[in-house]
């Protein structure tokens, strides 16, 4: 009887033990987290409320969509409104215009304007797709990342160590025509905005070429800090991603947006997904790509946000099985140890992007 009361302990002691190294959907709102890549373009304060409610904190990130100069101003200033009113939860990261790019003056004029937006707080620096599938010079060429006009602005950010925050290229399916994609917001978005689907556009850099040029942009610059955002753009194979991350021990890479293609990978073999996680758990980062324009209700956005941020965690830390409207059929949660979880939503950020360095975790 004593034995038998004795395994019965042993038991409850261990089951106890293991529990404890792992969060639950319970733990959501207790747990400190960073969304290091969104995008508030609007004076509205619901973005910054939902984070509060939800425990997050933000990287909110200048784009150069528009090729103009003047709506890179009105993006930063909007950013920087944001973080001066609420330097608690939110950052910033700046950008620059590739319009002027022929003008003898363009280098010292970027130069200049990303100094202020350093001097001003910005934690990093984005670079776009449009270098690589829009942008052409005057004679018409493809400008590419590893053009060595932005060789000067990459060693500047190299000695004053802020991280270049790099969406470059675009999810492999963007080469396929749309009913051989493998995610459905993929085929959605693809569909949505055919001059970004390279399948359409043969003319342009080829996948290949996109990430080859990302890739001698690193070799050029090997202690720059990089972030590799949508997951570097390896998006759709782990392995790959994995290559990169021991070749470049200063890249590291955000899942913004493509945690379609992980719940992809994860339903055609969860056990590499969750292992790649956790043996590159210091390199990987949680972000969205969540926006605000200002042109849903507030209700509305704030439920977008928290059911986004809430199915996320939901497959990081359980062992659920799931759908999403991303992708057909079913696939489990991960269910990572707390360590590798604090990593991923918040130590990370820290580590990479220095944020929020004087803050401590609640």
């Amino acid at each position: 009887m004593r034995n038998y009361l004795f395994v019965l302990m042993l038991i409850a002691l261990t089951s106890c033990t293991k529990n404890t190294n792992y969060y639950t959907l319970n733990d959501f709102e207790k747990v400190d987290k960073i969304d290091v890549h969104i995008h508030i373009n609007t004076n509205r304060d619901v973005f910054v409320e939902q984070a509060r409610k939800d425990n997050f904190r933000l990287l909110n990130i200048v784009v150069d969509i528009s090729n103009t100069e003047e709506e890179i101003v009105e993006k930063y200033n909007y950013r920087l409104d944001t973080k001066t009113r609420y330097p608690e939860v939110s950052e910033f990261a700046t950008s620059f215009s590739m319009q002027k790019w022929d003008d003898p003056d363009w280098l010292k004029n970027t130069m200049n304007w990303l100094d202020k937006g350093i001097n001003e707080g910005a934690v990093g620096v984005k670079v776009w797709k449009n270098i690589g599938m829009v942008f052409k010079d005057k004679n018409g060429v493809q400008v590419m990342i590893d053009d060595p006009k932005f060789d000067a602005i990459f060693k500047m950010l190299t000695k004053r160590k802020i991280t270049l925050i790099g969406h470059l290229g675009e999810p492999k399916n963007c080469w396929l025509p749309l009913d051989e994609m493998t995610t459905n917001n993929d085929k959605k978005y693809f569909k949505e905005y055919p001059q970004y689907h390279m399948y359409k556009h043969p003319d342009l850099p080829s996948y290949e070429e996109q990430i080859a040029a990302r890739d001698r942009m690193l070799d050029k610059n090997p202690d720059l800090v990089f972030m590799g955002v949508h997951l570097g753009s390896l998006e759709w194979s782990v392995d790959e991603l994995a290559k990169r991350l021991d070749k470049y021990p200063n890249m590291s890479v955000d899942m913004a947006a493509r945690i379609g293609q992980l719940f992809y990978q994860t339903k055609e073999d969860r056990e590499k997904v969750r292992q790649f996680f956790i043996k590159y758990q210091d390199r990987l980062l949680y972000g969205t790509d969540l926006q605000d324009f200002g042109k849903m209700s507030a209700i509305e956005k704030q439920t977008q946000m928290h059911d986004y941020w809430i199915r996320d965690w939901e497959y990081f830390v359980t062992n659920n099985i799931m759908t999403s409207e991303l992708l057909d059929g079913e696939f489990q949660g991960l269910h990572l140890p707390k360590e590798v979880v604090d990593k991923i939503y918040f130590k990370n950020a820290r580590k990479w992007l220095k944020m929020f360095p004087n803050q401590q975790e609640k």
